[in-house]
C-alpha cells in the first residue's frame, strides 16, 4: 500500500468515528471510547530501572535453567504443609 492511500484511508476513518460519535446517543459506548482514548495517551508500563533490572536478572535465570515449576512449588508446599 502506498503512503498516500493509508493517508486516505486514515482519514475516512476518522471521518467515520467523528461522524458516528457525534450521532451517538448511548453513554456506555462514549465512555468506552473515552477510555480507550485516555489509555492509548498514558503509557502502560513504566518500569523503574530497579524493576528492569530484576526482569532481566530473572531472564537471565531462565536462560540458565535456575527456576522451578509452579506445579513442583505447588506440590512442595503442599508436602511441606502436611508435616506442620
Amino acid at each position: 500500500m502506498s503512503k498516500e492511500f493509508n493517508m486516505d484511508m486514515a482519514a475516512q476513518i476518522k471521518e467515520n468515528l467523528i461522524s458516528r460519535i457525534r450521532d451517538s446517543k448511548d453513554m456506555n459506548f462514549l465512555k468506552a471510547l473515552q477510555t480507550i482514548f485516555d489509555s492509548s495517551e498514558q503509557s502502560l508500563y513504566e518500569l523503574t530501572a530497579e524493576q528492569q533490572s530484576s526482569i532481566e536478572t530473572s531472564r537471565n535465570q531462565m536462560q540458565k535453567g535456575e527456576f522451578h515449576k509452579n506445579e513442583d512449588v505447588i506440590s512442595e508446599m503442599k508436602e511441606w504443609l502436611k508435616k506442620k
